[in-house]
């Protein structure tokens, strides 16, 4: 397949793009700099902002799917949704925080949830919000667990729909590198179409 993907120079954009390209697809790498997208087979480099709605309408022209990876404080929902709506299928690297802890009650909601997080976290979930509401595109939004960052691919977790994922010992945690096999793995065999679904360990 071929795949634009947004955000390509980013941590977690680079892990999607590499699984991608482990797979055999073609990977239209989109960042607001092209120069730090790595020159290598089946990547095509393009330089956009989602800001630009004709640059980026251009950049995912001929996509089977474009993938979003970028950071929700930052993001007009809306303008992001008019510039990709020629996308056949869009999914979405989303954030943790609306995950539910309990009936009712969301990650972001409950005490003591860092402000400092809160900043990106609100957004992510004013987004999802917004694309839920969105009947014309068929869109995925994959919520990581608690703790994302640099691990090994392991290739060994748990899918989840709306609530929150830990491991035996309590804690929520996803590599970069598994979370974009499940990525992967939703956009080759799609089971969460116009649906949240999240990743853990």
């Amino acid at each position: 397949m071929k795949i634009a993907l947004i955000g390509a120079s980013g941590n977690v954009g680079r892990r999607i793009a590499a699984e991608a390209l482990s797979r055999g697809h073609e990977v239209i790498a989109i960042a607001r700099d092209a120069s730090k997208i790595d020159a290598q087979p089946g990547v095509t480099a393009v330089q956009a902002d989602l800001r630009d709605k004709t640059g980026i309408a251009r950049a995912i022209e001929g996509a089977d799917a474009v993938v979003l990876s970028v950071k929700f404080q930052d993001l007009d929902v809306e303008a992001m949704l008019d510039a990709l709506k020629g996308a056949k299928r869009l999914l979405i690297v989303g954030g943790a925080a609306s995950l539910y802890v309990a009936p009712g009650l969301q990650l972001i909601d409950t005490e003591g949830f860092p402000d400092f997080i809160k900043v990106e976290a609100e957004p992510a979930r004013q987004a999802l919000t917004r694309i839920g509401r969105k009947h014309d595109l068929d869109w995925t939004y994959l919520s990581p667990s608690v703790f994302f960052g640099p691990g090994e691919r392991t290739g060994k977790f748990r899918l989840g729909r709306n609530e929150l994922l830990s491991d035996a010992e309590g804690k929520s945690h996803i590599s970069y590198e598994d979370y974009a096999i499940a990525m992967l793995d939703e956009l080759e065999r799609p089971q969460h179409s116009r649906q949240r679904f999240t990743v853990g360990y």
